[in-house]
């Protein structure tokens, strides 16, 4: 009997980070990059307020929240997409755009995410080489052949932590050919304190050839309610709204998100919690022998090279003790883990249990 074939896509699954461990429930995940504290009050209120009503489908075009988005950055809510989880944005963009044997531009360490999304629509993966874990324009620029399409890039960089300066991004857009399109991925951006570092939104606002991407599901702590949003001319924007499914972000998800861009004492309280423990674990795992960058996100890359225990052991270990971090095999970034900075107790638990295994 003849049966429907699917379509043969040459791109790997997306793999996250675990919450389980040999089936077991984890008692501290640092494994996901997600929200030290949690969400802002004000969003789980509003949460559960809009809970009442769940027999309502949710405004499709998200009016509201486009709203409150463009009051908060001054931006034209016109030209703002919103997406289940900025990962959608991604996929919205390489299905409008790529055509089968398009090449996109990814660092060679970059979110897996583009490099999936590019391959499902046909396109074809160049990887620019990084220097010491940061993002080279310079080889960026040496990728592009007359079929680039796409370049992607997060800044900062997950899963690396390091950051492209203003002056660098500026000349990337200048330099890349204009009918290349530049999609900056501002996941982390309220993290970042260095004179040297504009994010996307504000670099490229105006710009007709870049889309911004940004996201609820880090700082916000609403990763389970999958909302993130795009910015970027109107025309790009109208081509990504023609393939954007109908009511994509549920109705939770749009009024929490509103009350949380509205907490502005809440995000700072999780910048400030954020970075103290970034320095924490820097010097701790430099005492311990571990290599590391400074991370502008909230994790760290760690990589145990110059120490008796190896990644993968350590990694397990961890994992028996309750504590998941982050393999990179993924990412082939050898020896290494990304540890995400949790809550005072997680933190403290996890440097603990560290320095007694090395």
């Amino acid at each position: 009997m003849n049966l429907p074939k699917p379509k043969k896509i040459n791109a790997e699954k997306y793999v996250a980070g675990l919450s389980l461990y040999k089936q077991k429930t984890v008692k501290i995940k640092l494994s996901a990059n997600e929200s030290a504290l949690g969400p802002s009050p004000r969003a789980i209120k509003e949460f559960n307020k809009v809970s009442k009503n769940l027999k309502r489908y949710p405004d499709s075009e998200g009016v509201f929240l486009r709203k409150v988005l463009a009051n908060k950055f001054k931006l034209d809510p016109k030209r703002i997409i919103l997406g289940s989880g900025s990962d959608q944005i991604f996929e919205l963009i390489c299905k409008s755009f790529i055509n089968k044997n398009d090449e996109v531009i990814v660092p060679e360490f970059s979110f897996i995410i583009y490099r999936i999304y590019s391959k499902i629509y046909g396109a074809k993966i160049k990887y620019a080489k990084e220097k010491n874990f940061r993002i080279s324009i310079n080889n960026i620029l040496s990728k592009v052949t007359k079929k680039t399409k796409i370049v992607f890039l997060a800044n900062p960089n997950n899963p690396t932590g390091t950051i492209i300066s203003k002056n660098e991004l500026l000349t990337l857009r200048k330099k890349l050919r204009n009918n290349i399109l530049l999609v900056v991925d501002d996941a982390y951006f309220e993290y970042v304190k260095d004179k040297n570092y504009l994010p996307g939104m504000k670099l490229f606002s105006n710009s007709p050839n870049v889309i911004v991407t940004r996201t609820f599901s880090k700082i916000y702590g609403l990763a389970g309610l999958r909302i993130g949003w795009g910015y970027g001319p109107k025309n790009l924007i109208h081509a990504l709204n023609k393939t954007k499914p109908p009511f994509n972000i549920n109705r939770a998800a749009l009024f929490a998100a509103a009350e949380s861009i509205k907490d502005v004492k809440w995000l700072n309280k999780e910048i400030k919690h954020v970075n103290r423990w970034a320095k924490i674990f820097y010097d701790n795992f430099k005492n311990l022998g571990i290599e590391t960058n400074s991370s502008y996100g909230n994790f760290l890359l760690a990589n145990f090279n110059k120490i008796r225990g190896s990644a993968k052991k350590t990694f397990l270990k961890l994992a028996k003790k309750g504590i998941l971090v982050r393999k990179m095999d993924v990412y082939k970034i050898k020896n290494s883990l990304r540890i995400t900075i949790g809550n005072n107790l997680e933190n403290k638990k996890f440097i603990n249990t560290l320095r007694k295994m090395i």
